[in-house]
């Protein structure tokens, strides 16, 4: 179930360049939201109609806490990152359908993260280890680390210019220190997926991605979040997903990157 409220800000703090950890206090969402799931939040400014869709980086249901964390794409987002303690942004969630974390039970996991795709591995990795699974959060970083320190389990990390961990991808960081897994989770940009999903395939893994796309009203309505499946829609009639309805979150086999 989905709800709209007025949440109130507890915090927001820049964590990195143009990076934001927003900490809001929430009636219903919090409580209701899985990991992977996303928000969307609306603008102060009624210049700005469609809401922003903001991935959930965590959720503890019973604070009513809910933190997301971003990156100032443009005016919205840049309004959000500008909210001070005390005052109230208008969100509606939990959207979308998140990661399944029945699919790890007694098995050996990965949580994999690239850029601005890290913060939603870190409420999976919590819910997954508060259950007893074995977690590795698999983070790959551009320039700046972010939520490192916040991860409650093993971590391996890349980085671009190897200033931390291994020097090039998250695939590069696997095969280096010749880890394995039975379930993959990711989220990140396009490249990194479609690798995952050639990495997964190629060993018969179960492996579930998180998509990021550009949305508008983020509950289906606008077809503007699409991607390509590899199954036909029983009522279109053609091989399309709505990201923000049918994802964000699909198992690797179900999509065509």
């Amino acid at each position: 179930m989905k709800y709209t409220e007025k949440a109130i800000v507890l915090e927001c703090d820049e964590i990195g360049t143009r990076i934001f950890s927003l900490r809001l206090r929430t009636e219903h969402i919090a409580a209701a939201a899985l990991p992977g799931q996303f928000v969307s939040v609306y603008a102060n400014d009624s210049a700005r109609l469609l809401p922003r869709p903001i991935s959930i980086c965590e959720a503890d249901p019973k604070s009513g806490v809910l933190r997301l964390v971003f990156r100032i794409a443009g005016q919205g987002t840049k309004e959000f990152s500008q909210l001070k303690p005390g005052e109230s942004v208008k969100i509606t969630g939990p959207l979308g359908n998140g990661f399944p974390v029945d699919a790890a039970r007694g098995k050996r996991v990965f949580a994999i993260g690239g850029g601005i795709g890290i913060p939603p591995m870190l409420e999976l990795s919590k819910r997954l280890t508060e259950d007893g699974q074995d977690v590795t959060a698999v983070l790959g970083f551009r320039d700046e680390l972010i939520l490192l320190e916040d991860f409650p389990c093993r971590t391996v990390i890349a980085t671009e210019d190897g200033s931390r961990g291994t020097k090039g991808n998250v695939l590069d960081a696997i095969r280096e220190i010749d880890l394995d897994a039975d379930v993959i989770y990711a989220c990140g940009p396009i490249p990194m997926l479609r690798a995952l999903k050639e990495y997964a395939s190629a060993r018969e893994t179960e492996c579930w991605l998180s998509m990021e796309e550009k949305m508008a009203c983020g509950i289906g309505a606008c077809l503007s979040c699409v991607c390509s499946s590899t199954k036909i829609d029983e009522h279109s009639r053609v091989r399309n997903k709505r990201v923000c309805t049918e994802g964000p979150v699909f198992l690797s086999t179900e999509i065509i990157l």
